[in-house]
């Protein structure tokens, strides 16, 4: 009884924390979202559900889709700054660890996340952009266990666009000059801009654990200089090359830094190839999207003090991806899903990365479906599961050696007003690295690392 009666209080006090959190980030960010539009519906002069799918950032309409591919320009030049912010809560079912440490360090308490500045926009009839800075509030731990705050370089996307159209057709031509691959794709299979959308940073077990390198372990890390077309609003191409953002284009790594054991610099040889087609089709309300892409990196490692090491040779990723998105927009409803596949092989013969062999694999599908009503409430369910090749050395944390993780994460949010999201997510692992039960040899169990995420995402001018 009485431990019936501690869990019922334990449950009404996240609660009201959660209430809490919720209310305090209506109130500070409700007021300034309803007077103010963020960039790109104040150069357009639309609302945010005409570029944004039920009004669900980051999901774009065909509009939305346009607009990037014909590089930010649409409409006039107006104020280029916008902010955006995040204040969440995430609750880890078993949060000890085998030696009686909390795994989320902040479990159960609401927490100022992040906040990000934007300077975007047009810039010219051909030339635009964004280009977004964010602050990380519980960035990491320094060697006292304090928590250090950080400011650093986000994704980034400038354009050069050109359109020849002519009577039955018409050609968009662009250049785009970046710094996370895929994060200048247009869809939401895309890795940069795959679901789930707002997720626990502050959680260690709560995210999707060793996905494939395009998948956003060189973001903010590279620069990446392409050609693209898109032909008649059905065949979309693009080739583009990456290099280590250093330099003069260490703007776009700024935050990372060789020597910096918490952010370092991921450095590639040479200049690495990227190439992407979709074939496209919208009619009435619908629009659905088939598509492959490939990635070829070759990564120099880092030493113990984490600078890099260029007499040694590097690791090789080759990524090959396949992806998919349906869209249904006619109000009040939105229907959106996608598909997203990706196998990576490993080429590591200096054993860098992998211990037991000089080549691996890792594959990665991640499912997502989500309908939205009046563009203010939604519901949005989501699978993944990786597998891959064996390695003691690069899934030391598995008693089995094995990368292999599955789960799904089912969610539910609401806008309030244009501009502010409230969701809560809750992530259900049915296996993690390896195993359903036992995953590390100390008894902990993958459903241990199930997760609930509460959290408000705001934008405003």
């Amino acid at each position: 009884m009485n431990s019936a009666l501690a869990r019922d209080r334990a449950c009404w006090g996240l609660f009201r924390r959660a209430s809490t959190a919720v209310l305090a980030a209506l109130c500070l960010f409700q007021a300034s979202a309803v007077h103010a539009l963020p960039i790109f519906a104040r150069q357009t002069g639309q609302s945010c559900v005409a570029c944004h799918a039920g009004g669900q950032f980051p999901e774009l309409t065909p509009y939305g889709r346009w607009f990037k591919l014909n590089g930010y320009t649409l409409g006039k030049r107006t104020i280029p700054l916008a902010a955006m912010a995040t204040v969440d809560m995430s609750n880890t079912r078993n949060n000890v660890d085998s030696n009686g440490a909390p795994i989320n360090p902040k479990n159960g308490l609401p927490i100022f996340d992040a906040a990000s500045i934007f300077l975007a926009g047009k810039i010219t009839d051909h030339i635009g952009g964004f280009a977004q800075f964010t602050y990380s509030n519980y960035d990491h731990q320094n060697g006292d266990g304090k928590w250090q705050g950080r400011w650093g370089s986000d994704n980034t996307d400038f354009r050069f666009v050109d359109s020849i159209i002519g009577d039955t057709s018409d050609l968009v031509l662009g250049l785009t000059l970046h710094n996370n691959p895929t994060v200048q794709d247009v869809w939401n299979s895309a890795p940069a801009w795959s679901y789930p959308y707002v997720s626990s940073t502050i959680s260690p077990v709560a995210r999707i654990q060793n996905l494939p390198i395009i998948d956003g372990a060189l973001a903010q890390q590279v620069v990446g200089l392409g050609g693209y077309l898109y032909w008649n609003k059905t065949i979309y191409a693009e080739l583009t090359a990456y290099k280590t953002a250093d330099g003069i284009w260490s703007f776009l790594s700024h935050g990372n830094s060789a020597g910096d054991p918490a952010h370092p610099q991921i450095y590639l040889r040479g200049y690495n190839p990227y190439a992407r087609i979709a074939l496209t089709h919208e009619w009435g309300p619908h629009s659905v999207m088939l598509g492959a892409f490939g990635l070829s990196v070759e990564v120099y490692p880092n030493d113990a003090n984490s600078f890099p090491i260029f007499v040694q040779g590097v690791t090789r990723y080759r990524d090959i991806g396949a992806d998919a998105q349906y869209e249904y927009i006619l109000d009040p409803h939105t229907i959106t899903a996608q598909a997203l596949y990706v196998k990576e092989n490993i080429h590591d013969p200096n054993n860098f990365v992998l211990g037991d062999s000089t080549s691996g694999n890792l594959n990665s599908l991640r499912l997502k479906a989500s309908y939205i009503y009046q563009n203010k409430y939604g519901v949005s369910l989501s699978f993944f599961n990786t597998t891959g090749s064996s390695d003691s050395v690069a899934y030391a944390g598995s008693a089995n050696f094995s990368p292999n993780t599955q789960g799904w994460t089912p969610e539910i949010f609401w806008i309030p007003v244009q501009y502010v999201r409230i969701g809560l997510q809750y992530t259900h692992f049915t296996k993690y690295l390896g195993a359903t039960t036992n995953y590390d040899g100390n008894g902990r169990n993958a459903r241990s690392n199930d997760t609930l995420f509460l959290y408000v995402w705001a934008a405003s001018w």
